[in-house]
This record gives C-alpha cells, sequence and structure tokens, in this order.
C-alpha cells in the first residue's frame, strides 16, 4: 500500500507544492507547528533514516541543497530555521517515508521533545 506521501508525488492527494523536481517533493505541513513548516520528501522511497544506503548519499546530498534553498525562497534562513527528521515509532515518524520537516518564522525551543 502506498503511503500518503507517495500518494502526493502521484498527485494522489492534493498538497500545497512549494518545490518540485525529478528527485524530490516539498510541501507545506497540513498541520503546521510553525508559521513556515514544510515538509521535503526524495520521490525514490527510502522508509526512514535506517533505511538510507551508501548509494542514497547523492540523493541526500541534494535534498540538502534543496532543503537551504526552500528556507531561502520563504524567507527563514536569515533568522534561522530547523530541520527535523523522525526515525521510528519512537522518535515521532508517522509516516514510513523519509521525509524533512523545514521549521521556521518564530522562535523554537529547545529541548524540542
Amino acid at each position: 500500500m502506498s503511503t500518503i506521501f507517495q500518494r502526493i508525488i502521484d498527485r494522489e492527494i492534493p498538497a500545497d507544492i512549494v518545490y518540485e523536481d525529478h528527485l524530490c517533493l516539498a510541501f507545506r505541513d497540513v498541520a503546521p507547528q510553525a508559521p513556515v513548516h514544510v515538509l521535503v520528501i526524495p520521490k525514490q522511497e527510502i522508509r526512514s533514516v535506517d533505511a538510507i544506503k551508501q548509494g542514497d548519499a547523492a540523493l541526500l546530498g541534494h535534498l540538502w541543497v534543496v532543503i537551504g534553498q526552500i528556507a531561502r525562497d520563504l524567507g527563514v534562513a536569515d533568522s534561522g530555521y530547523r530541520v527535523v527528521t523522525n526515525c521510528g515509532k519512537l522518535g515521532g515518524q508517522s509516516v514510513d517515508h523519509l521525509h524533512f520537516h523545514i521549521l521556521g518564522g518564530r522562535q523554537l525551543d529547545w529541548p524540542p521533545g
């Protein structure tokens, strides 16, 4: 069964897309935890951080470049932002598809959880 993120990639579910290229997709979170809350996902299915393989290194590097570009485009790069990825049930991962949260636009507390 496809994850909700795969269904967004396949355009079966609508999303407020802020960035897309041949490797990844970024869209606004439907339950934002900050004024800026965007999810960045690879189009390649990778279940979690634990499932990343050596061959995924170039893709992961690309995702980090895209994350920085999105932060600049959305105006949070100068003031600061947080990038979060959750791994596993106890780590708070709710969708089994690797994804990065970009959070910004307000003071973010520490520790986060």
